[in-house]
């Protein structure tokens, strides 16, 4: 389910969006950034401040999760369902160890949000569509200007 693509997507991006519902369906959306993959349907996220998230997948476990590459306007959105790894879990050590290895342990994680993907849908911004000739260098190369930013170098 997690190709390579959508793998590669999780490492460069900044943050990621957790859509969940509570228990009488008002969605909730909230933006995390610690975050990554765990295995090939497995993706890891920190609950650092998300009580409301944690209280929705806790009375319904179904997510959406979105991330995208802001120059090149692409990204995926991932389905599936989500479980709470609470400290107290046997398992919460190695999955936390996840997070920390790449990001840091300066922000308490107080459980982590682990969800098991189900489906995954790429997101490609209409400026591909509507205009064949679109490249990837050339998003990047108008959100430089438009955000006022350079490559690193």
């Amino acid at each position: 389910m997690l190709t390579e693509e959508i793998k590669n997507y999780i490492d460069k991006s900044v943050l990621c969006w957790l859509a969940t519902c509570n228990k009488d369906g008002e969605p909730n959306v909230s933006p995390k950034e610690m975050f990554t993959w765990q295995d090939e349907q497995t993706l890891l996220i920190a609950h650092i401040a998300s009580p409301n998230s944690v209280a929705n997948i806790r009375n319904n476990p179904n997510v959406c999760v979105s991330f995208v590459d802001v120059f090149v306007q692409k990204g995926f959105k991932l389905k599936g369902r989500a479980r709470i790894i609470e400290k107290e879990h046997a398992a919460f050590p190695h999955k936390v160890k996840h997070l920390t290895d790449l990001f840091s342990d300066t922000f308490p994680i107080k459980d982590v949000i682990e969800v098991t993907v189900t489906k995954a849908e790429p997101i490609v911004a209409p400026s591909y569509f509507l205009f064949p000739e679109t490249t990837e260098e050339g998003q990047i190369a108008a959100a430089h200007k438009t955000y006022k930013v350079r490559a690193a170098e």
